[in-house]
């Protein structure tokens, strides 16, 4: 296939609030011209820019663009909940037995986390948007301790450290009386996840990557040796392109029927006063995943990473028009704002100052779309739930197949299976979100 044009652009419900609080934030201009590069990356989140990173490691020299549709952070790089994690939230096995592929998956995430960590000190990036301080499987039920205790278990085999929390040191740490025990594991990261992404393009700025933002790629096309790559105001013309727009990759016809576009729903508290601070009590910077898959994410961050405030994330929903509605939103908030009235009754009530989607997406088997789509155009997409570490590893991979070269997080990546074809319409959405919301009220009080 020698051309691909987008059918859809990126399309977002509500503010991303970890880009809204950190104040105001001037784009850089689109691009306005026609260019010439060696590679071009369309997307600039996580697996965007850490492709061009690594472009730029192998081959200092090269001519690296990025396109970005929106503004830096305003899409799925500003709407997830700002963990990059070593150890995966639901591992492979599901009787938590162990085994090498749960080690591979670690040890890859650690390199993420390590090429995140380089950019980090390279860059002079605010080591509050990269904290490594870890996070806590939350458990409020009997069966999510016992769940807990499972992977305790599991994390011991794999000689992996963790702590198990009782129920006051849960309070002591959140202030929330709700939460029965906790697994602690000390290897996640806390990320500011906009101030990461726009220290990072400030960086690759700084190294001659050109970023433009408000620039979104409506289609690109075979042109002799080179690919055309067409935006509303400008052409560019490249050797290489890189595909770093997750489910996007759909939208140019790639991988149809075969990727999962699914939403999941935060709010975020306004800053919180001093009196309720103290009403709150707890530490002033955690991060509780929960032991269900489908239970609550919390977090409390402090004036470090936006203000005193705390995001809660859950409720999901499949929509293969990659565009949630109001509705969805609404529901979803109103989920939510009890969630955090269970968790913390001495601040019930409280309103939120921020409700937002962000769009994840996934395949039935788990893989990744990380290979070459067409000659000289490879794909960072596909990141199953686990965007920070998941898309800084098909970005580097993208970014080393680009260039030639090879890796451990290459050979892992050309290993997988394609994804595999989807149930048909309508049976597809039907059946998922039923599926969805069944889980949803199995983890209500999770």
């Amino acid at each position: 296939m020698t051309q691909y044009r987008a059918d859809r652009l990126p399309v977002h419900r509500g503010p991303a609030a970890w880009a809204a609080i950190l104040g105001d934030y001037v784009p850089q201009a689109p691009l306005a011209q026609d260019m010439t590069a060696d590679v071009v990356v369309i997307g600039a989140g996580f697996a965007g820019l850490s492709a061009a990173l690594r472009v730029t490691q192998i081959d200092p020299a090269a001519r690296v663009i990025v396109l970005e549709a929106g503004a830096l952070a305003e899409g799925a790089s500003g709407r997830n909940s700002g963990f990059m994690i070593d150890i995966p939230h639901d591992l492979a096995s599901q009787d938590y037995a162990g085994g090498a592929g749960d080690l591979q998956m670690i040890r890859l995430n650690r390199l993420a986390q390590k090429f995140a960590q380089n950019a980090v000190e390279t860059f002079d990036i605010n080591r509050d948007f990269f904290d490594p301080v870890g996070k806590v499987n939350g458990a409020a039920s009997a069966k999510a301790h016992a769940h807990n205790a499972s992977f305790s278990r599991h994390l011991a085999q794999l000689n992996e450290p963790s702590e198990m929390l009782d129920q006051q040191q849960m309070q002591d740490m959140t202030g929330s009386p709700h939460y029965r025990s906790g697994l602690f594991t000390p290897g996640t990261v806390m990320l500011q996840p906009a101030g990461y992404i726009r220290g990072l393009a400030q960086g690759l700025r700084h190294c001659g990557v050109m970023i433009f933002e408000n620039t979104p790629a409506l289609q690109f096309e075979r042109r002799s040796r080179n690919w055309e790559v067409k935006t509303p105001t400008g052409k560019i013309s490249a050797g290489r392109v890189i595909l770093a727009n997750n489910g996007h990759l759909e939208s140019f016809g790639i991988a149809r029927n075969r990727l999962m576009q699914l939403f999941l729903f935060a709010v975020m508290t306004p800053e919180i006063a001093l009196d309720a601070l103290a009403k709150l009590g707890g530490q002033s910077r955690w991060g509780v995943t929960p032991s269900n898959p489908m239970g609550t994410t919390v977090r409390r961050i402090d004036s470090g990473q936006g203000g005193n405030r705390i995001v809660t994330r859950t409720c999901a929903v499949l929509r293969p028009g990659m565009q949630t509605t109001a509705r969805d939103l609404k529901r979803a908030t109103h989920v939510m704002q009890k969630k955090f009235d269970q968790r913390f009754p001495q601040l019930k009530g409280m309103q939120m100052a921020h409700a937002w989607a962000g769009h994840l997406c996934l395949t039935m088997n788990s893989v990744s779309v990380a290979r070459e789509i067409d000659q000289g155009v490879f794909s960072a997409c596909v990141q199953n739930g686990l965007g920070t570490a998941r898309g800084t590893l098909t970005g580097i991979a993208a970014a080393e197949r680009a260039m030639g070269q090879g890796s451990e997080i290459t050979a892992f990546f050309d290993a997988e299976s394609p994804p595999t074809r989807l149930p048909p319409q309508p049976v597809r959405q039907w059946g998922a979100n039923a599926v969805l919301r069944w889980k949803e009220h199995q983890a209500a009080q999770d």
